[in-house]
């Protein structure tokens, strides 16, 4: 799938904020915050649920990624996501 029509996606399912469960949640990871290392996914079936954790680490940014991009959004549809939750911009990692 094409980069951009991935974030975009992604973004606008973001947008429409709390629509139930199933939840993921994007978080993006990096040394500096400009580029992300890693990006964590995490699922959460159910309220009250123990969440399951699924990460992809990039060479580049991640974000720019378009297999890790194209990932996230399948795995959007596929776990039939009714909410998705983007952390703005990178988390410092240590």
């Amino acid at each position: 799938m094409n980069l951009e029509k991935s974030k975009k996606r992604i973004v606008k399912k973001a947008k429409m904020g709390f629509q139930g469960y199933p939840e993921i949640s994007i978080a993006y990871f990096g040394r500096s915050n400009d580029r992300a290392d890693e990006v964590v996914l995490t699922f959460v079936a159910d309220e009250g649920v123990q969440a399951m954790e699924e990460r992809f680490k990039s060479e580049s940014d991640a974000r720019e990624d378009e297999a890790i991009q194209s990932a996230i959004v399948k795995m959007i549809e596929r776990s039939e996501a009714k909410t998705v939750v983007m952390t703005d911009g990178i988390q410092l990692m240590p």
